[in-house]
């Protein structure tokens, strides 16, 4: 509905809706988004309390998610790795 009001307003581009944001942030907070999309996402985000408060969230998992220290690796896979890089190396 949002996205026929937009078109029937007269508007040259394409809006975004939610599921769009949605399926875009991670591109977004890794800067990887193309300018267009970058735009879009940017022009929703200032129209959408519920998708300005997705984004907060996810940008505070990554920020844990960066936080935390990664687990040793476990013996016997490390030992399985080893091996096969080893027997890739064999002639």
């Amino acid at each position: 509905m949002r996205r026929l009001l937009f078109w029937r307003r007269g508007h040259a581009h394409d809006p975004l809706v939610c599921r769009e944001f949605v399926e875009l942030v991670t591109d977004y907070l890794d800067g990887a988004l193309p300018d267009e999309e970058r735009r879009r996402f940017e022009a929703h985000l200032s129209d959408c309390d519920g998708c300005a408060g997705y984004l907060e969230d996810m940008r505070r998992l990554v920020g844990s998610l960066n936080e935390t220290p990664e687990p040793p690796p476990d013996p016997a896979t490390r030992a399985a790795l080893l091996r096969a890089f080893r027997e890739l190396r064999e002639p």
